[in-house]
């Protein structure tokens, strides 16, 4: 492979193991408890290679991630199987649009009604949040609160942890294929767990976007419409956000997007780990597995 399409792999943690996308394939490493690493690789049908259209910029953020959720939530279905050394079958469809709708409702209540419905309440206490700008600046900040409080939360979690560092692992294995590194664990080690085309990256990025467009809003709209227009621009926030993540990593030596970057790589030092060793050989497992077969499916 070239190192272009090398570039185009990204990944994702799971339990004791990591998933790595390449455009066409998808691969997961785990680690048993008996110490094996076990590999299942997939071959992607995606609704964007039947209908083009879907490729084009703004669209291609929101579609790109929808494909991620579920190709996360299989990804961990499989991880827990193996590292918890079941054997049950794979996530049947009802399953995977019922855990998917159970985790968008709580991610819409969390991060967007509840910093609304807060805003609301302090709006008649502090007269600067009277205005639509105020109002937004404060429901960001609080949603922002929110988030972080969330991820700090769930670093408290051994098991959470865990992933973390897997997540470390990952970011390290895709530093060491750009740069043209030969994928061994005493190459890897070297690279910083933090990498600037990251989901938290990305959702620190839509937070401070959501600010800019929930701002459109009519200010004088009542609470259940200012709530329904939010999640309507949902699909708009994160095609923007995509764009400009993508753009903050083609160009992230230039000092500008490194400026840009940097508070997303900050954040990420609550979603990433120093990874082991071992956990590093998993990761590069998974990358090596992706780079083959991707290979041989182009």
């Amino acid at each position: 492979m070239t190192k272009e399409k090398d570039h185009k792999i990204g990944g994702q943690a799971v339990i004791e193991g990591v998933m790595m996308r390449a455009p066409k394939v998808m691969t997961v490493a785990v680690r048993r408890p008996s110490g094996e690493i076990v590999v299942k690789r997939q071959r992607l049908s995606l609704l964007s290679d039947r209908f083009p259209s879907l490729k084009i910029p703004f669209v291609r953020g929101t579609v790109s991630l929808f494909g991620m959720v579920i190709l996360g939530i299989k990804a961990l279905n499989y991880s827990a199987q193996q590292a918890l050394d079941e054997d049950e079958g794979e996530i049947g469809p009802w399953a995977m649009a019922g855990t998917m709708a159970g985790a968008l409702v709580l991610a819409i209540v969390l991060f967007l009604l509840f910093p609304l419905w807060m805003t609301r309440l302090l709006q008649g206490h502090f007269a600067w949040i009277e205005g639509r700008w105020g109002f937004n600046l404060m429901d960001g900040i609080l949603r922002l609160g929110v988030f972080l409080l969330y991820l700090a939360s769930i670093t408290l979690i051994k098991d959470v942890k865990r992933i973390f560092q897997y997540h470390g692992a990952e970011h390290k294995s895709i530093y060491a294929m750009e740069a043209g590194d030969e994928l061994t664990v005493a190459n890897a080690r070297g690279y910083s767990p933090m990498h600037p085309r990251c989901g938290t990256s990305f959702l620190l990025i839509v937070m401070v976007l959501s600010i800019l467009v929930f701002a459109q809003i009519p200010h004088a709209w009542p609470f259940w419409g200012k709530g329904l227009a939010r999640i309507g621009l949902l699909p708009v926030i994160a095609g923007l956000s995509y764009e400009l993540l993508r753009l903050g990593d083609r160009y992230r030596n230039r000092t500008a997007f490194r400026i840009l970057l940097f508070p997303g790589l900050m954040l990420q030092k609550l979603t990433t780990r120093e990874p082991s060793d071992d956990q590093l050989e998993v990761a590069l497992t998974a990358l090596r597995e992706a780079i083959i077969a991707e290979g041989a499916d182009s």
